[in-house]
């Protein structure tokens, strides 16, 4: 699969039938340094882990540009679809939808959720992690956003994880150090991916420490740069 990271924890994955957004947070995302538009042409699938505008982002307008289907927990699907989203696959912690070219399953991540409505925050269901599978490709988990908890280590057993997106930047989510002993001790993917770093000045600016954190433990860190595919 195809790789492309947008900035915070925003991504694009290609595969051969589809080409998926997970948490398309352009407009308002410092990290973003490139077109909307072009970021999401073509996009089939998006991917959200749970209701914050820093991971909800330009859903709409993306999946309304590109009828693409939206995949998140039941109770953010019906409040997207309040605002209009035309076409989505409801589910919530622990189902698996299979999309023909690849299946996403939701799991557990300690995290809130919470959609804006005039100065409140209107429950949107829990946060979640989303592992994504297709044939012939690296099983990924895409953590959202987390901190580090044991079960991790039950949940890559179950899927077979290969490779693992995991917020690293501190605050909002485990920071750096905590998200290095996530992988080495729980996750153990053969390829980690950090996030959710370098976007808003109170968070993590750089994926340094994270790096540090896993060398010697024969996972390969990938940090891509923004806006660039890389070959997962």
């Amino acid at each position: 699969m195809q790789l492309t990271w947008f900035g915070h924890s925003a991504f694009r994955l290609d595969l051969p039938g589809a080409s998926v957004l997970i948490d398309p947070f352009f407009t308002g995302n410092p990290a973003f340094e490139g077109d909307v538009a072009a970021a999401g042409k073509g996009v089939s699938h998006i991917v959200i882990t749970h209701g914050h505008g820093d991971h909800v982002g330009d859903t709409l307008a993306i999946a309304a540009a590109n009828d693409a289907t939206v995949i998140t927990n039941y109770d953010l699907c019906m409040h997207l679809a309040s605002k209009g989203l035309k076409t989505f696959q409801p589910m919530n912690t622990g189902g698996t939808v299979d999309l023909g070219a690849f299946s996403v399953t939701l799991v557990r991540a300690d995290h809130s959720a919470g959609m804006g409505e005039a100065g409140v925050a209107v429950p949107v269901g829990n946060a979640n992690g989303a592992i994504i599978k297709a044939p012939g490709e690296k099983t990924l988990w895409h953590m959202g956003d987390t901190d580090i908890f044991s079960d991790m280590a039950l949940l890559a057993e179950i899927h077979g994880v290969e490779a693992c997106i995991c917020p690293i930047g501190d605050r909002f989510t485990m920071g750096a150090r905590t998200a290095a002993l996530a992988m080495t001790r729980f996750v153990k993917p053969k390829l980690a991916i950090p996030c959710h770093y370098g976007s808003f000045p109170i968070i993590a600016q750089d994926a340094a420490v994270f790096v540090e954190g896993l060398k010697g433990s024969g996972i390969k860190a990938l940090v891509p740069e923004k806006g660039k595919a890389v070959t997962v």
